[in-house]
């Protein structure tokens, strides 16, 4: 497990409320990890906006060659992924 740092703040009382709800509930063992797991879900969510906002510009700067390749390679994609099992260990 990764060192813990001390953080001292205040916080507004609904998020204070959600936060021992959080350990309430047995989703978090502390305030602090509820903290932690709040955290990585916002962080989650920021390096998926990015992954978007990237995703979106380079097919935005493709040219019509390189679009027509990435279509190609998405239907060979799909078209394998139509043969595999998800459900199979």
């Amino acid at each position: 497990m990764l060192p813990r740092k001390k953080l001292s703040t205040t916080i507004g009382a609904s998020n204070h409320a959600y936060l021992h709800y959080m350990v309430k509930m047995g989703r978090a063992e502390s305030v602090g990890q509820a903290v932690d797991r709040a955290v990585e879900i916002a962080r989650r969510l920021d390096n998926r906006a990015t992954l978007e906002r990237q995703t979106t510009v380079y097919f935005k700067g493709l040219t019509s060659k390189a679009a027509a390749e990435e279509t190609d390679l998405e239907d060979a994609l799909s078209a394998a992924s139509q043969e595999m099992d998800f459900d199979q260990p």
